[in-house]
């Protein structure tokens, strides 16, 4: 089984590209976090510690693509790696260039013309903390495994609309698009709730369907920043899925640290601690690491440069 990993990546330090998101989007909207806040485009080089880490902990990795608008990260692989254009993927939809949201892009990243069926989606703000292989995320079945639960679509919509009264208007949420893309992969009365890990995914499934429903990729790309009715592709993919019984649920409580909500540098260096004492931790993702002081950071890059250390 070939596995690539596909990241998609943004250097929102670039001044081309500040311009050019300057000059699509309005001020007001921008200026919200929900649509185009500037820890979507923070870049602290976490991507470096990223490839180390799949380098290190999960060298069965085919190819590595990073999907950018004309940026390159400039990384070290031992594990190929090629840099594909939003031009590459948007194919007959340069219409809708430049797009400034992952959403969009997530869309088609299928259209990757060399990629293999089996790929993980990852973000740069991801790394493996410990040696995995391809059963951590394919089952010898065809199963795929995804890493996420199953929530009320009732109840999560109903809160979702409580935010819009509490705001006075409806915001891009995660977890509204979730709701979406399950929704449209014929789960109605839940939805995945996705955790911070890589994405196991088949081309196929998205080529498929995407090829059947034409007006899907569309009504999702067309908007440059993000949208209330923005749809998460990996939710709908992986509802297709379980309606034909190749999705596996797996619990990432034992197997995830997710470090956001910055709260000091020795509430992170102890959750970090707590973490590693389970001898079980597989995935870590720090969030909005730009948010964080830089005494969090500190603590961070010493943990994340430690573990991938050569031994």
């Amino acid at each position: 089984m070939k596995i690539d990993v596909v990241i998609p990546w943004v250097d929102g330090n670039d001044p081309v590209l500040k311009a050019k998101k300057a000059s699509y989007g309005d001020a007001k909207a921008l200026s919200r976090a929900d649509v185009g806040g500037e820890t979507r485009y923070s870049n602290l080089g976490e991507i470096h510690w990223c490839i180390a880490s799949i380098n290190r902990f999960a060298p069965f990795v085919n190819r590595i693509f990073i999907v950018t608008d004309g940026q390159d990260p400039g990384v070290e692989s031992r594990i190929p790696v090629e840099i594909v254009d939003h031009k590459v993927i948007f194919s007959g939809h340069e219409d809708c260039l430049p797009v400034f949201n992952s959403y969009s892009i997530e869309t088609l990243i299928w259209n990757i013309p060399s990629m293999s069926e089996h790929f993980l989606l990852m973000n740069d703000d991801f790394v493996l903390t410990a040696p995995v292989s391809p059963a951590d995320f394919f089952g010898p079945g065809g199963e795929v495994f995804c890493y996420g639960r199953r929530k009320s679509s009732l109840w999560a919509s109903f809160v979702y609309w409580l935010s819009v009264l509490k705001y006075g208007y409806a915001r891009s949420t995660f977890k509204k698009s979730l709701i979406i893309g399950s929704r449209m992969g014929g789960s109605r009365r839940n939805f995945f709730y996705l955790v911070h890990t890589p994405r196991p995914l088949l081309k196929s499934v998205f080529r498929e369907y995407f090829e059947k429903n034409p007006e899907a990729v569309t009504s999702n790309i067309r908007h440059r920043f993000r949208n209330p009715a923005h749809f998460q592709s990996q939710a709908l993919e992986y509802a297709l899925l379980d309606g034909r019984k190749q999705l596996k649920l797996v619990d990432s409580s034992d197997k995830l640290l997710f470090l956001q909500h910055w709260k000091g540098a020795d509430y992170v260096s102890g959750k970090i601690s707590r973490a590693a004492a389970k001898h079980t931790l597989r995935f870590a993702c720090f969030n909005s690491l730009d948010e964080a002081s830089p005494e969090e950071r500190a603590v961070v890059a010493e943990w994340i440069e430690k573990l991938l250390k050569e031994v």
